[in-house]
């Protein structure tokens, strides 16, 4: 087992690595206070796939603002991952005693306008919102062929409740708005539940190693009961994330 600089070293490489990808190939060197961020990163215990998840949504953002105007920094990606990996915490029932912070000042370079970076937690999706963006992205898992046949029925059901539920969401109050809520928990776990069951046992089996990969900074203070139910919710994450899926489920 190779010690702490050395997983520390290959991390950031990993990081790097991916970021040149995503620059086009044009490599952006993780050293000095990047460094020292990604290190940071680490040392929290902050998934690979998830840093990786951030750096896409922040070149997401930066794509819809028109040309490329430079290459981005890792630093300029700062936010997102984090926001995503408070996503990936919440999703996994994964808790710290403290948030992961940058370990420079509070007002970061994200925060720069020229970066075109903001926090996307700082902005709660509404129930409209939310059925939209859900109806969205399952249109597109299906055009991609990411579902497979076997899932049409399911996916034409789900549209369709989904189209109904927008008419009416803005509207919607007290008992009427959280039997909403209830059923859309229910049909996420419907499509989960046919996705992985669609997966042969060999996946399934990697997916798992993935999930242990992904939980094992935190596992060493986590009860047996606690680690089970964290493991078997990354599990369904990482087959959301390989199906292209949408969290139907609004909180």
């Amino acid at each position: 087992m190779g010690t702490q600089p050395d997983i520390t070293a290959d991390y950031c490489r990993e990081i790097e690595t991916y970021l040149c990808r995503k620059n086009d190939g044009h490599l952006i060197r993780v050293v000095g206070p990047s460094f020292d961020l990604v290190s940071g990163w680490a040392a929290q215990g902050v998934p690979l796939k998830v840093v990786c998840s951030g750096i896409d949504r922040y070149f997401e953002r930066y794509y819809r603002k028109g040309p490329r105007r430079r290459p981005v920094k890792i630093d300029f990606c700062e936010a997102d991952v984090l926001d995503v990996f408070d996503e990936w915490r919440r999703a996994v029932g994964v808790t710290m005693q403290s948030s992961v912070t940058s370990p420079r000042s509070s007002v970061g370079s994200h925060q720069s306008s020229d970066s075109g970076s903001q926090s996307t937690s700082s902005r709660r999706q509404s129930l409209p919102e939310h059925l939209e963006r859900v109806v969205l992205r399952l249109s597109a898992a299906r055009a991609r062929g990411s579902l497979g046949d076997g899932f049409d029925a399911l996916i034409d059901r789900a549209s369709a409740e989904l189209d109904e539920a927008r008419a009416k969401a803005g509207g919607l109050r007290g008992a009427a708005r959280q039997a909403l809520v209830d059923r859309l928990t229910a049909l996420d776990a419907e499509l989960l539940r046919q996705a992985r069951e669609s997966l042969d046992a060999a996946t399934v089996a990697a997916l798992t190693r993935d999930a242990d990969g992904e939980l094992a900074a935190f596992r060493s203070a986590m009860t047996p009961e606690a680690f089970a139910r964290a493991r078997e919710a990354a599990v369904h994450r990482l087959v959301r994330e390989r199906f292209g899926l949408p969290t139907v489920g609004f909180e």
